[in-house]
């Protein structure tokens, strides 16, 4: 778990090699500052650190940097950034990697030096050699969303370090207004700390108050609003979209993204697939999936079909100019609210 390695190198235990894995790029970030400040002081990186992108560089001069002894300290960190050489991708690359030389370093590392591995990829290629030898030497930590249980966990101890208490409400409006961003979420809970002070007390008034709304995550409440019939509401939200500038034809694209994850999402629940499947299948967050799973219930397939057949063909319109943008989306949620298809 990637709270253990974190606690781990808070207290100074640190492994020789690192290989950290996946998508989820702030805790990729916030574990490499890990690593540099429990193996370095301040004063020595400077001297100590240093970070190579396998894109631009090749791997055998990070290899004869990691082999340097440090100065003026103990420890040395090399930072190596996208590996694509641990990869089955086969694109034209810029650089030509000796990786001889890193299988050489694998099996007698430097013990004064701390070797991490940067690798923002969904997996690895397993066939290749150099892929095995990192994975039996490295301590390997996965960066994948974390689960909305997690987060709460990390948004709690956040509050804690920070000396404030967050309400059980105020969490759950946090998580659904920054839709399990974890870069989103820390910005957030520092901000709403420094607002209510130490030991003040984060609610979910005070979440409303100063959590910014994501576009995505406006047009969320609208289709909430849609399904729930809240006309009022719905186009209260769509109207201050408008005066926020936002342009129709954006508006209209996340709609259709939105309802095409709902059908997803309802054809992969109906063949038993669960939250986690199909966040991986559809290459999703799993909060996302969890809230499409919700709306999914009130609608049929059939259903969905159609709504996605009518955003296109309020696509077709707007683009052709052959009724006004606005109009067009008005439309689509006042018969939205009658209960009628919109193509009839």
């Amino acid at each position: 778990m990637i709270f253990d390695v974190w606690k781990e190198l808070e207290k100074k235990k640190v492994d020789s090699t690192y290989l950290l894995l996946g998508k989820e790029s702030y805790l990729m970030n916030e574990t490499v500052q890990h690593i540099m400040n429990a193996a370095l002081e301040e004063e020595e990186k400077d001297f100590n650190l240093s970070v190579y992108d396998m894109e631009e560089e090749s791997i055998e001069i990070a290899i004869e940097d990691a082999e340097t002894l440090p100065f003026m300290g103990e420890k040395r960190v090399v930072v190596v950034r996208n590996p694509v050489f641990l990869t089955s991708e086969k694109k034209k690359e810029k650089v030509e990697h000796k990786i001889e030389k890193l299988e050489q370093y694998l099996s007698s590392p430097a013990p004064y030096t701390i070797l991490v591995f940067v690798a923002p990829y969904e997996k690895l290629d397993e066939r290749k050699k150099i892929t095995k030898s990192i994975k039996k030497q490295a301590r390997v930590v996965e960066m994948n969303s974390l689960s909305e249980q997690d987060t709460i966990k990390w948004i709690i101890n956040i509050s804690q370090h920070e000396g404030v208490t967050i309400e059980k409400d105020a969490l759950e409006q946090l998580y659904l207004l920054t839709a399990g961003d974890l870069m989103v979420i820390f910005q957030e809970v520092k901000k709403l700390c420094t607002y209510v002070g130490k030991e003040g007390t984060i609610s979910s008034a005070t979440v409303n108050l100063l959590v910014s709304r994501t576009l995505e995550q406006n047009i969320f409440d609208l289709i909430e609003s849609v399904i729930h019939k809240k006309s009022k509401q719905a186009l209260q939200i769509f109207y201050d979209l408008l005066k926020n500038n936002e342009e129709p034809i954006k508006i209209l694209s996340l709609l259709v993204t939105q309802f095409r994850l709902i059908l997803q999402v309802k054809e992969l629940t109906n063949t038993g697939y669960g939250q986690q499947q199909i966040a991986s299948t559809v290459k999703v967050h799993p909060f996302r999936v969890k809230l499409a799973m919700q709306q999914a219930r009130l609608f049929t397939e059939g259903e969905l079909a159609q709504l996605l057949i009518d955003l296109a063909e309020a696509d077709y319109e707007m683009k052709t100019g052959k009724k006004d943008k606005q109009l067009v989306l008005e439309l689509f949620l006042l018969k939205l609210f009658n209960g009628q298809q919109v193509g009839k």
